[in-house]
């Protein structure tokens, strides 16, 4: 649903415009899928490798919101997926400070954070010369190019000319070029960037380009009140310049003007495509999804090649978290930035009318309409999986001097990531829990106000990565399971999973806490919007997976099983679009219009689920010293088989029953495995391609990893003879 905002400009939320980027949502089956068997459940295996097929094909974006889902959903089925990740993963920008581009579409905010809420919705100003590959600018708020440069003051310059790609062209006729924007009217707090899209050739070495403001009532710049920026030496086409005005101690007020001055210009080109006030939309949790994206690349394919080039890169997303969220001294995530102290972007009018604080509740996360920031409960989760990530990858590296990994960035040390990651789990784990409620919060704002709307996924998650205590986990899940009922939540009990094939995103209405961007939220009924009842089909992995941790394995094929009777009817209906059709079934987003549920077109994380199958039940996992297998097996299952297993530069099948391992290599690799298994006494036998026994362990103790160089076709039999 698409609601109009302020000057009827078109908002939509969550990821309702990823279409625009270059990421395909065609869903299609891979070739040679790995496939998940247990025998007596046909129908319903058939149906999880169905959902694995269904959306494997489209499981890849650059997008940094996406990096801790599908590289762990993709990276062990097959090398289109590594190669994708990897070249992904290295090119990735970080900029000068270390902060991780969100790297989604272009937009009308910060460059490299998310594309809105943009300068149109904003009630400040932009102004382009050019609107050349605007996309969103021209589709969403009918944005036209400026034909000529009434209104501008431009010294020591001539106008050559207004191109329809690279906008105002400039020749510097002097060594000072200033550059004055028209008069606007709007305040810094809708402006902590001034963004520029410019190119220059010829510019002198030291130049140093910069921004000055007038405020008003003033007609006089201040030479004190300026902020520089980066200079481009040689045209290396149009670049963006995020200058972070609302660093200035002087930066506040009711801004007019702009002037930007480049020194050391003459017989310079100068270009500006664009010059546009800009909101803060950097996500402070793109640094830790880049961190455990990267980490578990590694942990899949063991290319060092990749680690040396990447963790210097690795190493500075997480000093600049650590610095720039005061993670060391709060443990916790406290999010700094304009906009993104946690307060909502509206506040109630006349009749109870929402109105807009422009400015505030700027998105964090990928439930981008609700204001996450300030003491930021998601993002600390986030950091403290990212901790241990990077814990286990500097130990690694330090027990493996031969590997040869720079140094270039400082190495963390691994007693002080282990001691940080318990420290914000003791900290954060009881700061962010209502004692009321028996839940995690979402957040807690600048002013000390605290918001629960029963943020499902934020329990979930804090479950999954070992964030929640177990106290806290079974207090979640009888929550969650209805054995308990929060006072105050518009979803209670059952109503929890009414829409079967996930829980709902929150259990509580909310028409009050977003950014203010999103201007009707009382109008769209309970469960129509997926930040308020609805619920993403996706992040049902991270239920199973809390379940498997908390109930057990039964419990988790228990519900696993309800998601795989309802994506049966959908696929006898003809599918999502064609089920979700019919009145009464809800309000399925995808490919523009929003609505309440979430499974197809931009929703690549449904690819999620059938994970349980490897990671939960299997118990399989990919780590920086070598591959875990820790089945879970429910009690009714024989035994399960996941095949085509991509580890290192190996293929291989595994089958697990109640005491058995089984590993067939079906394509060895040149590198020897690290295998670890669960806590007991095993007996192992290798067995040749004739089935020959050719070697057997009678007692193998899981004190260090087992190191196999396997052979294709060759089998591995592990035999549980003891439990300690």
């Amino acid at each position: 649903m698409i609601f109009r905002i302020k000057s009827e400009t078109l908002f939509l939320p969550l990821v309702s415009l990823l279409w625009l980027s270059n990421t395909s949502f065609v869903s299609g089956q891979t070739a040679e899928l790995p496939k998940f068997n247990v025998s007596g459940y046909e129908v319903q295996i058939k149906a999880i490798n169905d959902l694995h097929a269904l959306h494997h094909g489209a499981a890849f974006s650059d997008c940094t919101l996406w990096d801790s889902w599908l590289p762990h959903a993709t990276l062990w089925t097959g090398q289109k997926p590594r190669d994708q990740y990897r070249q992904s993963f290295l090119n990735r920008k970080i900029d000068a400070e270390g902060y991780v581009s969100v790297n989604q579409h272009r937009g009308m905010a910060h460059s490299e954070g998310w594309p809105f809420p943009a300068w149109q919705q904003s009630g400040s100003a932009g102004f382009h010369f050019s609107i050349a590959d605007e996309v969103m600018a021209i589709q969403q708020f009918a944005q036209k190019a400026l034909t000529n440069t009434d209104g501008w003051e431009i010294y020591g310059a001539v106008v050559e000319g207004i191109d329809p790609v690279r906008g105002l062209r400039l020749l510097a006729t002097s060594d000072v070029v200033t550059i004055t924007t028209p008069a606007f009217s709007c305040g810094t707090i809708v402006a902590p960037f001034a963004r520029l899209e410019w190119a220059a050739s010829g510019l002198s070495k030291g130049s140093q380009p910069n921004i000055q403001w007038l405020f008003e009532g003033e007609s006089e710049w201040s030479s004190d009140r300026h902020v520089d920026f980066s200079p481009l030496s040689e045209s290396n086409g149009l670049q963006f310049a995020n200058v972070p005005l609302y660093r200035h101690p002087k930066y506040a007020g009711l801004l007019t003007r702009y002037r930007v001055t480049f020194n050391l210009a003459t017989g310079s080109h100068i270009d500006l495509k664009s010059l546009i006030t800009a909101i803060d939309t950097r996500h402070p949790i793109t640094n830790a999804n880049f961190i455990r994206g990267s980490a578990e690349y590694f942990a899949w394919t063991r290319d060092l090649d990749f680690l040396r080039k990447n963790i210097g890169r690795m190493r500075r997303a997480l000093c600049f978290a650590l610095s720039e969220f005061q993670i060391r001294e709060l443990k916790l995530v406290h999010v700094p930035w304009v906009g993104h102290d946690g307060r909502s972007g509206l506040v109630a009018g006349p009749n109870g009318i929402p109105q807009p604080r422009l400015g505030l509740g700027v998105g964090n996360n990928y439930y981008d309409l609700v204001p996450f920031g300030g003491d930021d409960a998601l993002a600390t989760i986030y950091y403290f999986d990212a901790l241990n990530l990077m814990a286990d990858i500097e130990r690694e590296i330090a027990a493996q001097a031969a590997w040869n990994i720079p140094t270039d960035e400082p190495p963390f040390s691994v007693d002080e990531l282990t001691s940080l990651a318990d420290a914000v789990k003791a900290h954060a784990g009881q700061y962010f829990w209502n004692e009321t409620t028996e839940r995690f919060i979402g957040w807690q704002d600048t002013l000390g106000v605290r918001y629960d709307y029963g943020f499902v996924f934020v329990n979930n998650e804090a479950v999954a990565y070992g964030f929640a205590t177990p106290q806290q986990s079974r207090q979640i899940y009888d929550w969650l399971d209805g054995n308990r009922i929060v006072d105050g939540d518009t979803s209670q009990g059952a109503d929890i999973y009414h829409w079967r094939f996930a829980p709902r995103v929150t259990t509580q209405r909310n028409t009050q806490d977003y950014v203010w961007a999103w201007s009707a939220p009382q109008s769209i009924p309970w469960g129509d919007q997926i930040q308020d009842g609805g619920a993403v089909l996706g992040f049902s992995y991270y239920d199973l997976m809390a379940r498997l941790k908390t109930s057990g394995a039964d419990n988790a094929w228990g519900r696993l099983q309800e998601i795989l009777t309802w994506f049966r009817e959908v696929q006898n209906e003809g599918g999502y679009r064609a089920y979700y059709k019919k009145p009464g079934r809800g309000v399925l987003q995808g490919g523009g219009p929003a609505g309440g549920l979430g499974m197809d077109q931009e929703f690549m994380e449904s690819v999620l689920v059938p994970q349980i199958m490897l990671y939960g039940f299997l118990g399989c996992s990919a780590r920086a010293d070598g591959l875990l297998l820790n089945p879970q097996l429910p009690a009714d299952w024989p035994e399960l088989t996941v095949t085509s297993i991509h580890y290192g530069d190996h293929v291989f099948d595994v089958t697990a029953n109640t005491d058995l391992l089984r590993l067939t290599t079906r394509t060895a690799g040149s590198k020897p495995i690290q295998l670890w298994l669960k806590s007991a006494q095993w007996e192992m036998k290798t067995m040749d391609t004739g089935g020959n026994v050719i070697q057997t362990i009678e007692s193998l103790e899981n004190v260090a990893p087992l190191v196999l160089n396997p052979v294709d076709g060759q089998n591995y039999i592990f035999k549980e003879k003891s439990k300690p």
